[in-house]
This record gives structure tokens, sequence and C-alpha cells, in this order.
């Protein structure tokens, strides 16, 4: 994780993100560009912006005029651009968003296709051409992957929801050409050393059976004076998410710490890694928490707990297991009572099974049903039933779970494979972390200097 100006460090854990993870990876940063004696003269030094206490504000207090149109840097930013990539964040989710949201939405939806127009130009400028057969194949990719889906079923889909398959493709083409800009011009001159590595290696070594959290973050800039107005747009993402929107769709649209790309996903990490804000707030969380905003110096984040785990130990929730499933059925108008005593039954019948070998006879003279499967991984099984199954001994039931609805059932242990040890990162894995980590941190100044020195005109 990394955004400009933080103090964060390094992550340790976890692997270098493959291709198709790192597809979306922002550039990383180059030297600012000199800037003419006569002009520095003029210049305030950077940081030294005067402005006095109890301002009077002359004429409207926002006089800039915003439509869904702009020229940037001579290359145009039609309404429909941004009307086609906003269908991609409303398909996203299922809530209708208020006029207010959607105002918010596009607001934003242009901002990044701002960043985007000047990460295809940085690219042009440097002679990087993505050729058309690149794009289709990854458009093809993103159609099977995230859709399951045809590119001739993708491009209905995207016709039917007001989107466009140029739009996504458009999309496609400016992280290419990002991420092999960055390849070109800057992952040559990212150097990490082994006495590095190996340094890390160590303290991995020595945190071992500590906490680990995967954490995900939507990270909001905030200067000053938009203090208030970032906050009360935090709120409201905060709402929409908890009202069942993608987290990873909002973070690659709003967050502005470069793991937008890969949908705000942190890693694997320790608390000791975040600021303290966000530490002391992880703390507290469990899995599938959301908490937020948290004020940070210079922004808010929204944080998301995906999942903890203890480091280089065997997470036991990634245990194989063998369970028969036996189900009962409740007849239409079971009242809740009859159900209760049914269920308690089932349950006495079931204890007397005697192991996975006796379920099938006992199943039969109840009237149950009995499935088998041999290869459930314990992490697959529903939060309240984890801890439950990994304490049982083989031979031995769940406690009854279900609904009158669709009846209830129980989970007998038949075998259970455990993992073996987390051995943690290789040395390569680790430093192809640390040189991502690094280019990353540079991709927001990158990106910073050339929103800069862009010239946008709003239409």
């Amino acid at each position: 994780m990394s955004r400009t100006g933080s103090n964060r460090t390094t992550r340790v854990t976890g692997l270098k993100l493959p291709a198709s993870k790192r597809f979306l990876v922002a550039l990383a940063a180059c030297s600012a560009l000199a800037v003419p004696v006569a002009a520095q003269a003029q210049s305030s030094p950077q940081g030294a912006i005067s402005i006095p206490e109890g301002v009077q504000i002359f004429g409207p207090r926002n006089p800039n005029v915003r439509r869904a149109t702009a020229v940037v840097n001579g290359d145009i930013i039609t309404g429909t651009d941004v009307d086609q990539r906003l269908a991609l964040i409303l398909a996203a989710n299922q809530n209708q968003p208020s006029e207010e949201e959607m105002q918010r939405l596009r607001a934003q939806v242009l901002r990044n296709l701002i960043d985007e127009t000047l990460q295809i130009q940085e690219a042009a400028a440097s002679k990087i051409e993505i050729e058309d057969s690149e794009v289709d194949e990854s458009y093809a990719r993103v159609a099977t992957q995230n859709f399951n889906q045809n590119t001739t079923a993708m491009d209905a889909y995207l016709k039917r929801i007001g989107s466009s398959p140029a739009s996504l493709k458009r999309q496609i083409r400016g992280e290419l050409a990002w991420q092999r800009l960055l390849q070109r011009n800057v992952s040559p001159f990212i150097n990490v050393s082994e006495d590095e590595v190996n340094e890390l290696l160590e303290r991995l070594k020595a945190a071992k059976g500590t906490d680990e959290y995967r954490i995900g973050e939507i990270y909001l800039a905030a200067p000053a004076e938009a203090r208030q107005q970032v906050y009360d747009n935090a709120l409201k993402i905060v709402d929409q998410l908890r009202q069942g929107g993608s987290f990873v769709a909002y973070a690659r649209q709003y967050s502005q710490a470069s793991t937008a790309a890969v949908g705000g996903d942190l890693g694997w990490i320790r608390l000791a890694q975040l600021p303290a804000e966000l530490a002391s707030a992880a703390r507290q969380m469990q899995a599938g928490q959301l908490v937020g905003p948290i004020e940070l110096p210079g922004g808010f984040s929204i944080i998301y707990m995906i999942d903890k785990r203890q480091v280089l130990m065997a997470d036991p929730r990634d245990a194989v297991l063998s369970l028969k499933q036996i189900s009962i059925s409740f007849p239409k108008g079971t009242s809740e009572a009859q159900a209760q005593a049914r269920a308690a039954e089932f349950a006495q019948a079931m204890q007397q099974a005697r192991g996975c070998g006796g379920v099938d006879e006992v199943a039969a003279r109840i009237g149950a049903q009995v499935v088998a499967n041999d290869q459930v991984r314990a992490r697959d099984l529903p939060g309240p039933l984890q801890t439950s199954i990994l304490s049982l001994s083989l031979g031995e039931t769940s406690p009854p779970f279900g609904s009158i609805e669709e009846g209830v059932r129980v989970l007998m242990v038949c075998g259970r494979d455990d993992p073996q040890g987390d051995s943690g990162p290789s040395f390569d894995q680790l430093m192809g972390q640390m040189e991502e980590d690094r280019i990353n941190k540079r991709a927001q100044i990158y990106l910073r200097d050339l929103r800069r020195d862009a010239i946008i005109d709003y239409n």
C-alpha cells in the first residue's frame, strides 16, 4: 500500500501480485520538470501558500462551472464517455443511488477519466503503442473470468446496462499502456538489495505466531479546504457499501491509494504497518466488518476486514474435511413448536449413529437424506459453522441448523486433512513484493505531477 505523503511501512508478507492483479497499478514517478529561472523568482516555495485567518469570499463561493465533459491537453472526454463508465459502476451495485449521489458519482467518474487520459497521453509520448489484438485478448479474458461470458454475450450485456465495449476497451488500453510505461521507465531503476530482503525475512520469522490481517481500504485525500466535503462523501460511500455495494468496485473507482487497482486489497499485513488510527480500529474488527470513515493526516480511510490469520502458522480453516450431511424436511404448515420438537428428535437420533458407518442406517429409519463430500475446505463453510465443525472429532455431528422452510440438517465429520505449516514467502517472492511496493509509492507522485501540469478545459 502506498500513497503520496504517507509514512506507512512497506508490507513484508504476501506474494507479489500476479500480472492479472497488477494490471491496473499506476505508473511510478519521475523527477518534476525544471522550472525556468524567471518563474522561480516569482513563485513561493512548495508548502509556503499563505492563507490569512478570517478570509472574506468575493463573488460566488464556487466560481467554477463544471459539466460532464472536459478537454485534457487537447483530448476530449465526452458526456457519453462519462455515462458509459458510470453505467459500469451502477451495474456493480444493486441499489439505485439518489440524485445527489449520482452527481457525486459522475464527478468522480470524470476525474477518473481525466487521470486515465493523462496516463494514455504519457504512454503515447514515450512511443508506447498497444495493439488492438492485445486489448481484444484482455477484453475476452475479463468477459470469461469476471462475467463467465464470451465476448458476444459481454458486448450485449454492456449495451444492455447502458455502457459499451468501446468504453471498457478504452479502460483496458489505458491500463495496458500505463503498465507498459511502468515496466520500461520505472521498474529498471527500482533496486532492492539482498540484505534488505534477508532482513525482512528474519523479521518475518521473528514475528511467527503474531496476528496478521488482510484488509481492504478506500482512501480519500482531503485537503484542508475540502475536508468536510470529502468526509460527507466518505459517509455516503459507507452507506452504499452497507446497503450491499461492492467494496472492490467502490475501491477501484474512489480510492486514491495505489491499491485501488486491486480493489483496495492491502494484502496480508500486521497492524504495526498501519497508521495508528487504522491499527486501533482494525484490532477490534471481525472478518466481514466495515468501519469508517477514519480520519488520517491528509484524508479519510474506509476499511474492510477481509480475513485474519497468524504469521507463519497453519490456518485450521485450510483443513480439508470429509463430511456427511444428514437432513430432514418439514411438511408444509409445520409450526415453530413442531419444528423444534422434530429437530430435537432428529439430533438425538443422529447421536446414535456411532460414526459415519452407521449414518445411512439411522437416516433410513427416520426418513432423512444423506449427502457425502470428502473435499470440503473448512473456510468455505459459513462463519458460524467453521468453529463448530473444527472442534469436532471423527464421527461427531454439528448442532442442528436450518429453518422451517429449508429443513434441518447436521454435518458429521468423517475425515480431516489438516494443513501443513506456512513457511511464508520465499526470497524471490518477498523481493518481488518489495519492488512492487516501491514502484507503487512512486506511482502516485507521477500521477500527481501529471495532474499539476495538465491543461484542462471544462465544456
